[in-house]
């Protein structure tokens, strides 16, 4: 399949590159030859659980060396955020639900600090030790005038043969308590693409979106105005997307994809 030249690739992991623990060995090549042809590439993952060198190092256990300048998750698109939308405020009280990933990212930047009394945001990834005390803590911030801020709305997330609650699913729970609807950043929401494409420098008709969630990715790309992928090598297949706005490109492994 001939595709015209664009100049930045932003790269789903999970379904695009490996599923779990699977490689899949087409989305390893399509990024070999993305190194291989000089072009410039983003991995952009909606999993707020892992910090970018983690995800480099699990990169790495299915064959794709690259570097944590190439990783970009809804973590670092949120601190972003938060400061671009409050020009001239140089410290934030947050109050955060989530994993390493996510903690490590905001705490270690100097405009954010840990407040669980009286935050200016509270903000909600994927906890997999979620606690009653985490979620009354959060619900009373929001109801006391915190924004609420959701790294992604991803109602669930595929384990194996499973699937289990995702981080949309705690902030529905939180959205419900504390009559607050979330400002979600990650996949499909504009606000992650339109992020990555100010860090590489980039404008929406150089970008191209690679992904194999017509949900996320692929209504990412919709929602900015970017041009998408859709590789069938994860959650979807051809006949779901029937009766649906249709991807820039269909794909069923990224093998087909020319650069």
């Amino acid at each position: 399949m001939q595709s015209r030249d664009y100049k930045i690739f932003l790269v789903d992991l999970d379904g695009t590159v490996y599923r779990g623990k699977e490689t899949i060995e087409s989305g390893v090549r399509f990024v070999k030859r993305l190194q291989e042809a000089g072009k410039d590439y983003l991995f952009l993952t909606n999993n707020t659980t892992r910090t970018p060198q983690m995800v480099v190092d699990k990169l790495k256990g299915h064959g794709v060396a690259t570097d944590v300048a190439h990783i970009y998750t809804p973590c670092m698109a949120t601190a972003s955020w938060i400061i671009e939308q409050n020009p001239g405020k140089k410290r934030f009280g947050v109050y955060i639900i989530g994993q390493v990933g996510l903690w490590t990212e905001i705490l270690s930047r100097p405009e954010f600090y840990f407040d669980e009394q009286n935050p200016d945001y509270v903000i909600v990834g994927m906890d997999t030790d979620l606690t009653y005390h985490k979620l009354q803590v959060a619900n009373r911030c929001i109801r006391h005038g915190a924004t609420f801020i959701g790294t992604n709305s991803d109602l669930n997330l595929p384990y194996g043969a499973e699937l289990l609650p995702g981080n949309g699913s705690i902030c529905a729970m939180l959205a419900a308590a504390s009559g607050q609807q979330p400002t979600f950043i990650g996949k499909p929401e504009a606000i992650i693409i339109d992020k990555a494409l100010e860090l590489t420098k980039s404008s929406r008709q150089e970008a191209l979106i690679v992904g194999d969630n017509y949900q996320t990715d692929i209504n990412a790309g919709f929602n900015s105005g970017v041009d998408t992928l859709m590789t069938l090598t994860g959650v979807n297949r051809r006949e779901d997307l029937a009766g649906k706005r249709q991807p820039t490109y269909i794909v069923d492994t990224l093998d087909e994809f020319e650069l």
